[in-house]
């Protein structure tokens, strides 16, 4: 799968800008077909970044979201402001 179709979009809700600052976590709407290897393989060459942990769920609105542990050495917060969501 191409890494530009793997994230669809980066979700910043209240809960999730806590997850950027106490967890080191970015949060993706990703594509349904995606696995974990896909998202970290999407996350790690379209934002230089190294990812430790990937976790995935379904919402109740049937959209695939991704929860993106970022390596110690990599700023989650760092990659949300060039993203332009915090």
């Amino acid at each position: 799968m191409d890494v530009h179709e793997v994230i669809l979009y980066p979700m910043m809700t209240e809960s999730a800008s806590m997850m950027v600052e106490k967890e080191n976590k970015l949060v993706f709407i990703v594509n349904k077909k995606a696995g974990k290897a896909d998202v970290k393989r999407a996350v790690e060459e379209l934002y230089e970044v190294k990812v430790e942990s990937v976790n995935l769920l379904i919402t109740p609105q049937g959209e695939k979201k991704a929860f993106v542990k970022l390596h110690p050495d990599y700023k989650a917060a760092d990659v949300a402001i060039k993203l332009g969501i915090l």
